[in-house]
């Protein structure tokens, strides 16, 4: 099918990567679902993705494990022909939040390898494909974290700056070849990950993880509310389009005016 359409969302079984998944469908695209642990998640958006009326297969990856990335590549590939769009969402958030002198070692390995690592071993599997074809967008979830560290944050803040700089020297080096390198920088995000990190905040600081959550909505401009997993994917659903077609190496905050 020569104007099939197909994407790769990592991290695409739940969250903004399966908010992101879904609108690619919509838009048109053929879509792998990646997933690191739970199966029925990524199969539950692939059924989603078929009741739109296009193709979806969950493949299961560690997006930290070479092996792993490079067999999820061959197997895109193989059922779909090409990969045109590669969302690197997958991220983590491991131990609980913490000054950084009582940071464990094991913690701040585990983020990297996953939120930076994975970034990296996703888009290099991609690529060959994708210069081949001349022509491709990949899009990095990272965080305004990344821009503006939060305390007791510092090893997840340090994994999404460092996004930010793999998005922008990626997009240098395969600008040649048409294929454009974006991040989009979320502030809150009504998720499970945010839930965890207000639950463990407030045991840190002594409060409720609804009185964190409070004092982090009041504090954002538009609407004193988190934003939705399908804002961030509007996003997404954006940059994957042909309207994005002359931006590269760019960083789209969506904050609702928090960090502009």
């Amino acid at each position: 099918m020569i104007d099939r359409r197909v994407a790769l969302v990592t991290g695409g079984s739940k969250g903004i990567g399966k908010a992101i998944a879904l609108r690619l469908a919509r838009d048109g695209y053929d879509v792998t679902v990646n997933y690191r642990t739970d199966r029925q998640l990524a199969q539950d958006v692939v059924d989603e993705i078929e009741k739109i009326g296009k193709e979806a297969m969950a493949i299961k990856a560690d997006v930290g494990n070479a092996t792993d990335v490079d067999a999820m590549m061959k197997a895109t590939l193989s059922g779909f022909g090409k990969v045109d769009v590669l969302v690197n969402n997958a991220g983590v958030e491991v131990g609980e939040p913490c000054p950084v002198m009582q940071l464990d070692e094991r913690d701040w390995d585990a983020m990297f390898n996953v939120n930076v690592k994975g970034v990296f071993l996703c888009s290099k599997a991609a690529a060959p494909s994708m210069i081949r074809q001349r022509s491709g967008k990949i899009i990095n979830i990272s965080s305004t974290c990344g821009r503006i560290p939060s305390p007791y944050l510092v090893a997840y803040s340090s994994t999404k700056a460092a996004v930010i700089a793999l998005t922008q020297g990626m997009a240098v080096e395969l600008a040649p070849y048409s294929i454009t390198v974006n991040a989009i920088l979320p502030g809150g995000v009504d998720t499970d990950m945010n839930e965890y990190e207000f639950r463990a905040l407030g045991k840190h600081l002594g409060k409720t993880a609804e009185e964190i959550r409070r004092a982090n909505e009041s504090s954002i401009p538009l609407g004193h509310r988190m934003a939705k997993p399908e804002e961030i994917a509007s996003v997404a659903g954006f940059l994957a389009s042909n309207d994005a077609s002359y931006i590269t190496g760019a960083t789209i905050t969506v904050s609702g005016g928090l960090i502009c």
